[in-house]
């Protein structure tokens, strides 16, 4: 058993990750000793990730307020609190706050045998973002 006490500080998500202001909070760092990676990520109404894949997929966890997230070729989908995203291991996908909310979720993901837990692309832009639905009119 290992406990690890929590002395590391909240971290800005960097601008080459995420567009819009997003805070990090770690929650298992990937090590030689275990291939998981997970943390909670707090995005303000508006921040997203940039496009990115996961070697071994990622699984999302809803833990308050509403997200959007989307598979490259698939719409946009609404995320509520409770709800939870695999995504598939090399599935093209980005995830984030509605425009007018914020989102925190838990993001978990295994590194690769090189230690790589994910491949980031290109950011979103404003234009494919806007595509997104009106979190208001969607029930859920």
């Amino acid at each position: 058993m290992e406990i690890t006490r929590n002395i590391t500080a909240t971290g800005p998500g960097p601008s080459e990750w995420f567009r819009g202001t997003v805070f990090i909070d770690p929650i298992a760092v990937v090590s030689e000793r275990s291939p998981l990676g997970a943390s909670a990520v707090h995005f303000n109404p508006g921040a997203r990730t940039a496009w990115h894949t996961h070697p071994n997929g990622q699984t999302i966890w809803v833990t308050e307020g509403i997200g959007l997230c989307q598979r490259e070729g698939g719409p946009i989908e609404v995320i509520r609190p409770g709800d939870r995203v695999f995504f598939e291991p090399g599935e093209n996908h980005w995830h984030g706050a509605a425009p007018t909310r914020f989102m925190t979720h838990v993001a978990m993901q295994l590194a690769d045998e090189s230690g790589n837990p994910v491949t980031w692309g290109e950011h979103i832009t404003d234009e494919e973002y806007r595509n997104a639905p009106d979190v208001t009119e969607v029930s859920g």
